[in-house]
């Protein structure tokens, strides 16, 4: 017997993409990710555009960027850590 599952809204397969493809969440959430998926075609492409983004810059390494565009990178997450609480 399969029992029901909440279905997953758009902004939580968002914030769940990392654990997606990194294989952390539980059975349940890859059921519901991967159900929210196959009916979602805005979603879908969302899930394809980050996999390529992900397959492009795991090729780049830190020699890869100029000083500057590090510099600024590195700025942008420090704000958004002091924003966030993070760190």
């Amino acid at each position: 017997m399969r029992l029901l599952t909440r279905q997953m809204p758009c902004q939580e397969l968002v914030e769940l993409v990392t654990a997606y493809f990194d294989g952390s969440l539980s059975r349940r959430d890859r059921r519901r990710f991967e159900a929210h998926i196959s009916g979602c075609e805005h979603c879908t492409t969302y899930v394809e555009q980050m996999r390529e983004t992900v397959r492009t810059t795991g090729r780049l390494t830190e020699d890869d960027l100029d000083p500057r565009a590090r510099e600024e990178l590195l700025a942008a997450f420090r704000g958004w850590a002091a924003g966030s609480g993070a760190g």
